[in-house]
């Protein structure tokens, strides 16, 4: 009865959350409608010759064909058996509930438990969950279908909860928690995000360890630091499999470096992706205000005419202008909204660096500083330079506004424990209200002057690009419309100013309330808590809303087939590649459900294959449309070895081409290459950059060029004669099967993309894989008739499984030994009793 009296106020906070996660999605929940975005749906069909792979045979195959010519399956679908049961423990973490709500959830049940190792009561955990839950950037990233990105931000805070209770001296639970959320968080698969909070405990470190050298007690720190490393290194070899692969596939995509050196050489980064790319999203400057006024830029790339405040002040005569700008006006190519704490939040974040005493503070602002700072990119691109030229990985993630989730930790932990601090001694802060003053006159008064002044601030509501636009409008419209649209985006501004000044001024008032003992604690907590929930769910309804919601049917249905769809699927080869010039070909996996494509969509495609879409594939699409257009589609008129070689090497049998009214007509390509072909001649070079080069100068159908690396492997190719054939006798994802019939032998080119890991045997016997032309495996073929098998079944996936499986043993131990511990405190304490 002790122990249910002692747990109810934290079963209670787990209801609430349950409560407000069914509330937000309510009624989409309970009618079993669901989101269906891009990044979710472009899934769909990237997997789908993996989940038939997987419904024939039962195993899952490590590779794929339908994008980008092929790619390992590492961070499409990392599944592996060792996950299974971790799964398990995640579903029942978030107590099964229904997607979407589970995500709002584990948020925030994630930051509840984070407060609660800081020693939070439950009332004031439960409200620091809410204003950290529902931080708008983590309800638009469940809106774009960032899943995976949820999952991981949804696990941190519990996870750093185990270190924090490390360093509180609570070890054993500190290193569970350290453990299981460690093995959560690397489950999740968001590598970013991670990396990203890897800072903030760096911070927090190093605040304890100040902390540590103070008091002198540099051997608990070194125990707490110990716990941590330990309980980290089960959750690392818990997902072993996952990361060491993660690693392994890093190193041949866009993620790792190029071997080519390029002219724009400053634009490379040491390891990693370019900087320009790297960059292109970067939250701007005066954008950082959006941290306290949601609409400092205007909210989300969405059409301006569904903007009621602007619209009220818009000229009727640019209408047609309207319809086609977006709300937002900031210089990011595009956002689903801003991020936005709240603005109380911010007022008592402010408030905390005045009272809340201690390295923690210290670390905390740290790291909100350098979140800010790396947030700016190339708005601030001597600080991202350093980063991206000396802080190991940082260079291997792109979109670095999204490093704003450190700011989005740090700026409510700190709010809360500025409320813990007021809540737990009042009484030491009467002497100190100028800090309240000052804390409101830096944030409300801020919004103040901008609902004012806001031309003080901005000097501009148009972007550049918007800008540029317009200077193409007839002159003596320009005018008119930059000041109509001036005015009716500083409407919008003005309007949230003002929002968010009067939120800050109520909650204000209920803390000098409570302070000058006019109201209750619980009643200040609970008025502060409706005040942010009710503050952070109306903005990010704006970008999360039941309008978006469609029936479930609309996901689970299989991906309707196009006359085009079906006219190619009649042709019954084993293998062979489709072109979609009628679609975004590098921003889409739709043609990938049906066909293996030449294009796709994947934030880490191969490295090699990227750099060819740019130096040949593309200019070969453009080419090939112009050519087949004025043709009229008579492919016998197109001069296809001369135009797109690439796309013949890559067994690129039919290209899909537009028509008027949405409709799409499929082309045969009569001048692709086949599977396989045994080649006249193979050219060795001594880099990159020549291997590129030579590409564009051979006849691709007769000759090959290859790293001088692979000489020993390959060997010397033979002039051919009519008589040599290859034939492809079985296909699966992860195994080819030829039947090559060679009188001279020599160098046997495939039309499937190189990847190390792909073995290979000739009559049953092992054989080694080359590459030429860049990106196609290669062989070594002597004369006479063969069975050639290719294979991708990676050994490693064996050996890492095993670990992962004894790094369970050793958690299910360290719980065991949990439990054990618990039971025998009790007992001791009956017995004392």
């Amino acid at each position: 009865m002790t122990l249910l009296k002692k747990c109810l106020p934290d079963v209670l906070a787990v209801l609430l959350f349950a409560v407000l996660a069914f509330a937000y999605f309510f009624p989409a929940d309970i009618e079993g409608r669901i989101l269906y975005r891009h990044d979710a749906s472009a899934g769909r069909g990237a997997g789908q010759e993996g989940i038939e792979y997987l419904q024939k045979t039962g195993e899952r195959s490590r590779w794929t064909n339908a994008l980008f010519g092929g790619m390992p399956t590492y961070q499409m679908a990392p599944s592996y058996g060792s996950t299974n049961l971790l799964t398990k423990a995640v579903n029942a973490y978030h107590l099964w509930l229904p997607e979407n709500v589970w995500y709002v959830f584990a948020y925030l049940l994630g930051f509840y438990i984070l407060l609660r190792a800081f020693d939070f009561r439950q009332h004031l955990a439960a409200l620091g969950s809410i204003v950290w839950a529902f931080s708008t950037y983590f309800l638009i990233i469940i809106a774009a279908g960032h899943i995976w990105k949820v999952w991981a931000l949804a696990y941190l805070p519990p996870m750093i909860a185990g270190i924090v209770l490390a360093y509180r001296g609570k070890y054993l639970w500190g290193l569970l928690l350290t453990a299981v959320f460690t093995a959560f968080e690397i489950n999740a698969n968001h590598v970013q995000m991670t990396y990203y909070y890897l800072f903030i405990i760096l911070f927090m470190v190093i605040g304890w360890l100040v902390e540590a050298i103070r008091q002198k007690q540099m051997a608990r720190f070194v125990k707490a630091t110990a716990t941590c490393v330990l309980g980290a290194a089960i959750g690392l070899c818990i997902n072993l499999s996952n990361l060491y692969h993660t690693w392994e596939y890093s190193k041949e995509s866009m993620r790792g470096k190029s071997e080519l050196v390029k002219q724009n050489s400053a634009n490379q980064t040491n390891s990693g992706l370019e900087r320009d790319y790297i960059t292109q999203w970067s939250y701007g400057i005066g954008e950082t205000w959006t941290l306290l006024v949601p609409n400092t830029k205007g909210g989300a790339s969405m059409p301006l005419s569904q903007s009621e405040k602007a619209m009220e002040h818009a000229d009727n005569d640019f209408l047609p202008i309207y319809q086609q700008l977006g709300q937002y006006w900031g210089e990011q190519p595009g956002t689903s909204g801003p991020v936005y704490v709240g603005a109380f939040v911010m007022m008592l974040f402010i408030l905390g660096l005045f009272i809340v005493k201690g390295p923690m503070k210290r670390a905390l602002l740290a790291a909100t500083i350098l979140s800010i700072l790396l947030s700016w990119g190339r708005n601030f691109m001597g600080f991202t330079d350093f980063f991206l030229d000396y802080v190991p990985m940082y260079a291997k993630f792109r979109t670095v506004a999204s490093i704003l989730v450190i700011a989005e930790f740090t700026i409510p932990l700190l709010a809360m424990l500025a409320m813990k601090e007021l809540m737990d001694k009042p009484e030491l802060l009467k002497p100190r209200m100028k800090y309240v003053g000052i804390s409101f006159l830096l944030t409300g008064g801020i919004a103040m002057l901008f609902s004012l002044m806001p031309s003080m601030f901005f000097d501009s509501f148009i972007s550049s690009g918007e800008m540029r636009a317009i200077q193409s409008l007839p002159a003596e419209y320009i005018q008119p419309l930059v000041a109509n649209l001036t005015e009716m985006r500083q409407a919008v501004f003005t309007a949230d100013s003002l929002r968010s000044f009067y939120i800050i001024l109520v909650g204000t008032g209920v803390l000098l309330s409570f302070m000058a003992g006019k109201l209750k604690k619980e009643y200040a907590v609970g008025i502060i808590l409706v005040l942010c929930l009710v503050d952070l769910w109306t903005v990010n309804k704006r970008y999360l809303n039941d309008e978006m919601f469609v029936p479930e049917s609309e996901r689970e249905a299989p991906q309707a087939k196009s006359q085009t769809d079906e006219l190619i699927l009649r042709d019954q080869s084993l293998d062979y590649r489709v072109l979609n010039l009628a679609s975004n070909t590098f921003n889409e996996n739709e043609t990938s459900y049906y066909h293996k494509s030449i294009g796709g969509y994947h934030a880490a495609k191969l490295r090699r294959y990227q750099e060819m879409i740019e130096q040949y594939i593309s200019p070969e699409m453009q080419a090939l449309y112009g050519a087949v257009s004025k043709a009229g589609g008579d492919m016998t008129q197109v001069k296809g070895d001369s135009i797109y070689p690439v796309l013949n090497m890559l067994n690129t049998k039919y290209f899909i081409f537009p028509l008027e009214g949405g409709q799409t007509v499929p082309i045969q390509n009569p001048y692709v290459y086949g599977n396989a072909w045994l080649v006249d001649k193979l050219d060795y070079v001594n880099n990159a950059n020549e291997e590129m080069e030579a590409i564009g100068k051979i006849d691709l159908r007769h000759q090959a060029v290859a790293d001088a690396k692979f000489k020993e492997t390959l060997g010397e190719a033979a002039e051919q004669d009519t008589a040599s054939t290859v034939v492809i006798t079985s296909y699966e994802p992860n195994r080819l099967s030829y039947e090559v019939n060679s009188g001279k032998g020599g160098v046997l080119v495939f039309s499937e993309i190189y990847y190390p890991g792909w073995t290979a045997t000739v009559d049953g016997q092992p054989a080694k894989l080359g590459r030429v032309n860049y990106i196609l495996r290669a062989m070594n073929i002597q004369p006479g008739k063969h069975q050639v098998e290719l294979s991708f079944f990676p050994k490693t996936v064996d050996r890492t499984e095993a670990v992962a499986y004894t790094a369970y043993g050793i958690l299910i131990l360290l719980v065991l030994g949990a439990v054990f511990v618990e039971w025998k405190k009790r007992q001791d304490k009956k017995q004392e009793n």
